[in-house]
């Protein structure tokens, strides 16, 4: 167990010096770093789907309206949470609500 252990440490030490590494060469020009963003998620697509309202959805997923508001408008987009709780309602809206007890 306790080898198991120090391998993951060693591991995890590897990786963050090659990490530092690359960050370095890449402050001095020398390389560029790949940025990856999240794909943007349609909520207005998510709550259309389930048919409700803005103040429907709002309640029975317990999402302030105006979060749901800035979100449909491109205001903003919804933070990690969010976006995996959006991706289980828009894949399991009934038994969110069921979990929810606001069937």
């Amino acid at each position: 167990m306790q080898e198991r252990a120090a391998a993951k440490t060693n591991d995890f030490g590897a990786d963050l010096i090659e990490g530092m590494k690359l960050v370095a060469a890449h402050q001095r020009g020398e390389i560029e770093l790949e940025q990856v963003w999240p794909k943007p998620i349609d909520v207005k697509a998510i709550r259309k789907r389930v048919k409700m309202s803005q103040a429907e959805f709002s309640r029975a997923y317990g999402i302030s309206k105006r979060a749901l508001q800035e979100w449909e408008q491109g205001g903003r987009q919804p933070d990690s949470a969010a976006r995996a709780y959006l991706t289980v309602i828009a894949k399991e809206p009934v038994i969110v609500r069921r979990a929810l007890g606001s069937s």
